[in-house]
């Protein structure tokens, strides 16, 4: 079983920057996938970024490449996103999702995810 608590969220001015943290509990930590999704009020859960078990690929998706940035500390039990350049379309609850072998770009795909945490964008 994997805990998975994310945190960071919060207002910020476009073009400002944040970032999230998803901590895992459990010692397995180091053995799952993690990847990050977004949902905006209305919409369906989107795939946002998410990175192997040893850190040595990372995927996004094309809306916030070149702006996020995945990563992890597996000494942490802890996968940071950074989002730089933020847009008011970058508006959503952002979850964090654990997976045991190769990340997907779907939610359900995931074996574990979290809670969420609130990210707004003003204009």
């Amino acid at each position: 079983q994997v805990q998975l608590v994310e945190s960071g969220g919060g207002l910020v001015q476009a073009g400002g920057s944040l970032r999230l943290s998803c901590a895992a509990s459990g010692r397995t930590f180091s053995r799952y996938a993690m990847g990050w999704f977004r949902q905006a009020p209305g919409k369906e859960h989107e795939f946002v970024a998410a990175i192997t078990w040893s850190g040595g690929s990372t995927y996004y998706a094309d809306s916030v490449k070149g702006r996020f940035t995945i990563s992890r500390d597996n000494a942490k039990n802890t996968v940071y996103l950074q989002m730089n350049s933020l847009k008011p379309e970058d508006t959503a609850v952002y979850y964090c999702a654990a997976d045991k072998g190769i990340p997907g770009t779907l939610l359900q795909q995931y074996d574990y995810w979290g809670q969420g945490t609130q990210v707004t964008v003003s204009s």
